[in-house]
């Protein structure tokens, strides 16, 4: 049977290809026989995936920006459906990008295809109405979190802790020197990292706010060096930013490379995200910032549960970095956050040390976890 098993997977963004690749890596040791297909990138195409569609086509965040793009995300859904109906799956797994994989699961599970959803959609954080939409649409739920398999037991989900793949991915302390050197960067210089994002809505409302808060620092701290990891297909944009925003001194653009950014960085500006754990990860200090359509701000204001919207606050379930949202993410007031740690070594000192302990928390051999839970799944 092994050599017949065939695995649909769905990832919508960046991060998300990332933690499939990592997933089907732990799945390949166990079904080295094994085909795997659907919507990823280049980290799962490296392990045998076949990508149907790029995971570009769903990486759009923001409610008024999915409808600009809705007919065709829903059309995409609808194919990929009837494909996977015609010829089923030994199982389908969504990873992450709930929007679009909750109502496909559904769909699937209905029509007796085991559904699996890796990265437990943040019910704890916002939106806790999706609890009996994940109920009805997954026959299990890989949490990367530990609080989160309790969570959804008490709704009827049958789910497992696998801990977060990047936690494993991770070493406990990174090479700064080596990645500078890699980088070609100097190793005395101060170097800080600008993430603002890997979709395009995200690009168009911040790397312009994030270049004009490196310029700010810049002059207010002559010598930093910057450096912008960006995804290939919005480089083109980001250089047109940067040419309306004019020179930042000391900058490097790379191509992709987020984890060799912040690997160099000695602090990172960073947009909210799944970015924001990894620089966790990576025990960086961090300035969190976010700007998005008015419209798809004020909806998601009035579905939040929690204070905090960056990763590592909630996990620490405290105010551990500095959050500017919305309005709050001005270039002044970005260069000053980030200036403040630079300026404080005992704060960033103390942030290193809770982000130690967080990583020491999420670290379990996820590819293996997940791999046994699928199997488990698909003997019932």
């Amino acid at each position: 049977m092994a050599g017949a098993l065939s695995f649909s997977l769905v990832a919508g963004e960046a991060s998300g290809d990332l933690l499939a690749g990592l997933l089907l890596g732990g799945m390949r040791q166990k079904w080295p026989d094994m085909q795997s297909s659907g919507i990823g990138g280049l980290l799962m195409e490296a392990q045998g995936f076949e990508p149907w569609w790029p995971y570009e086509k769903l990486a759009v965040r923001g409610y008024v920006e999915v409808l600009r793009h809705y007919r065709e995300i829903v059309g995409i859904r609808r194919q990929l459906r009837d494909r996977l109906l015609a010829n089923p799956p030994s199982a389908f797994i969504g990873v992450d990008a709930p929007d679009f994989n909750l109502d496909l699961e559904r769909d699937l599970k209905g029509a007796g295809i085991p559904a699996v959803h890796f990265v437990c959609p943040s019910i704890w954080a916002w939106r806790a109405d999706r609890v009996e939409k994940i109920r009805q649409s997954v026959d299990h739920v890989l949490c990367i979190f530990p609080f989160e398999e309790a969570l959804l037991a008490q709704h009827g989900i049958a789910a497992t802790y696998v801990g977060h793949p990047l936690a494993q991915t991770i070493p406990d302390e990174v090479d700064r020197t080596a990645a500078r050197t890699a980088l070609g960067l100097p190793q005395d210089a101060t170097v800080v990292a600008l993430l603002p994002g890997s979709r395009s809505s995200e690009i168009e409302y911040l790397a312009r706010r994030f270049l004009q808060a490196a310029q700010r620092m810049a002059q207010r701290q002559p010598g930093l060096h910057f450096v912008l990891p960006a995804m290939p297909v919005l480089r083109a944009r980001i250089d047109e930013i940067l040419k309306e925003v004019g020179p930042v001194p000391n900058l490097l653009l790379l191509n992709g490379q987020s984890h060799a950014a912040l690997a160099a960085c000695d602090v990172t500006l960073i947009a909210s995200g799944t970015a924001t754990l990894e620089a966790a990860l990576f025990k960086r200090p961090m300035v969190i910032a976010y700007n998005m359509n008015w419209l798809s701000w004020q909806i998601m204001q009035r579905k939040k549960l929690q204070p905090w919207v960056g990763l590592p606050n909630i996990l620490s379930q405290d105010f551990v970095v500095p959050e500017l949202l919305q309005d709050a993410a001005s270039p002044d007031a970005m260069a000053y956050e980030v200036l403040q740690w630079l300026d404080h070594p005992a704060a960033m000192s103390d942030v290193q040390q809770r982000f130690a302990a967080l990583h020491d928390s999420l670290r379990r051999d996820t590819p293996a976890l997940a791999a046994h839970a699928i199997e488990k799944v698909l003997a019932r």
